[in-house]
């Protein structure tokens, strides 16, 4: 509507110094209250420390044992012999896993119904028959010889002797291992995109070459997380060994406590705790290593533990601070 001729008009006020900030912060846009995870959030704290409180105060752990057993040199002795036989085995049954990985993958319907065949009778098979089998194997065999298949041998020597503890356990742990190992590493190099096989091939490189420097730097992103899982159930698959004469840490805190009955409880609590120990260092080696093939293929590397919580207390003196100016 227009004002007559010589007629005064008002304009509105603008907003004052104190008023603008005011006005600004009537705005504010508020988070979406969310009462059902607040509720989720108390009830499992709730639980924990119940958990807590039980595990800490509850006389039946007898955690004054525990802290006798944990480093006794019994203890160590067998969390020594666990580490070898875990280490030798997820070595050689990765091998294993690889040449059987490989077999299932080549031309040859040999080696392809051979590798099946192998992973197929080793998944079926439970661990603890195997290692029975095998420490046992002198009953079947007690000689081995080398020589020409179906004629006169060279050598031969007593395979009782041979077969010490230590062997059969790593034998068998890594027969087992490289079955499921074998599945892992197919699993992995079918990951890799098809069009990666035909770049290597029209560059005319050698087909060795093609795996260790373009397929399978690629595969181990797809291996590694599958692996380590084999690895961590190979860690606590090694608690079998008791049952082949071998001491290892399960072994040796199940003979102290044959010898000591009322410490059981603490012993297996040692166990526990060392179990946890070892893979809880392998699952940070696990995340490392992936970050380091991530390289390349994501824009920017998944950030570290430490790096995780810096930025966490960074946010949170953050919105303390706008919570305050409020």
């Amino acid at each position: 509507m227009s004002e007559p001729p010589g007629a005064t008009v008002t304009l509105p006020e603008a907003p004052t110094a104190t008023e603008a900030p005011k006005a600004l912060t009537a705005q504010r846009v508020l988070p979406l209250r969310r009462p059902g995870r607040w509720i989720a959030t108390a009830v499992v704290l709730i639980l924990v420390a119940q958990f807590v409180h039980g595990l800490v105060t509850n006389p039946f752990y007898q955690w004054d044992r525990w802290s006798y057993w944990f480093l006794r040199p019994t203890i160590l002795d067998g969390l020594l012999i666990t580490l070898e036989v875990a280490a030798y085995s997820a070595v050689l049954g990765l091998i294993g896993g690889i040449l059987l990985a490989l077999a299932r993958l080549s031309r040859s319907p040999v080696l392809r119904a051979v590798s099946w065949t192998y992973v197929w009778a080793f998944r079926s098979i439970p661990l603890i028959v195997v290692l029975i089998f095998l420490y046992n194997f002198s009953a079947l065999y007690k000689t081995l010889s080398v020589g020409i298949p179906f004629g006169p041998a060279f050598f031969s020597f007593d395979e009782s002797k041979l077969a010490t503890d230590m062997v059969v356990a790593v034998v068998g742990l890594s027969l087992n291992e490289a079955a499921y190992a074998a599945e892992v590493v197919r699993g992995g190099i079918l990951s890799v995109d098809q069009g990666q096989h035909e770049a290597a091939a029209a560059l005319g490189l050698p087909k060795g070459y093609q795996f260790r420097r373009i397929v399978f730097p690629q595969a181990l992103r797809s291996i590694i997380p599958n692996y380590v899982n084999q690895l961590i159930g190979l860690i606590k698959g090694t608690s079998l060994v008791f049952y082949v004469s071998l001491l290892d840490l399960f072994g040796s805190a199940q003979t102290m406590g044959s010898t000591y009955p009322g410490d059981i409880v603490p012993l297996l609590l040692v166990v526990t705790v060392w179990y946890l120990i070892l893979t809880s260092v392998v699952s940070v080696i696990q995340f490392y290593v992936e970050r380091y093939y991530a390289r390349g293929a994501t824009r920017s590397l998944p950030p570290t533990p430490l790096q995780k919580l810096r930025t966490g207390l960074t946010d949170l003196r953050a919105r303390i601070r706008r919570e305050a100016a409020v």
